[in-house]
């Protein structure tokens, strides 16, 4: 079982949460903790999980570190943005494809 460092407090791998549960390791992806991990409730956003939270990684203390997180994860999420646009542009023009063609085909008798 390894073991992660807080800042001063060992912290196991294997942390049970408030209601039993192995607590689950996550990464914040907050302007004010970027890439930042900690344990959670593995049950989350759930109604019956409990409020269990205990940071695995120090601060950020070096304000540039914190910018360059924030824009790459700003960039990452403008270009996801683009891909779904892309996608869905694709889809759309498709469809409109797709229904001129069958247009087309009932126009000229094709169809049958």
């Amino acid at each position: 079982m390894a073991m992660e460092n807080d800042g001063g407090t060992q912290i196991n791998e294997q942390s049970v949460c408030l209601c039993g549960r192995i607590a689950a390791m996550r990464t914040s992806w907050t302007e004010n903790n970027p890439g930042r991990r900690f344990l959670g409730c593995s049950y989350y956003g759930r109604p019956d999980a409990c409020d269990y939270f205990k940071w695995v990684d120090p601060p950020l203390l070096n304000p540039r570190y914190k910018s360059v997180m924030n824009g790459l994860l700003r960039n990452a999420n403008r270009e996801a943005d683009l891909e779904k646009k892309w996608q869905r542009r694709v889809l759309y023009h498709r469809l409109l494809l797709g229904i001129l063609v069958l247009a087309i085909l009932v126009q000229y008798g094709l169809w049958w």
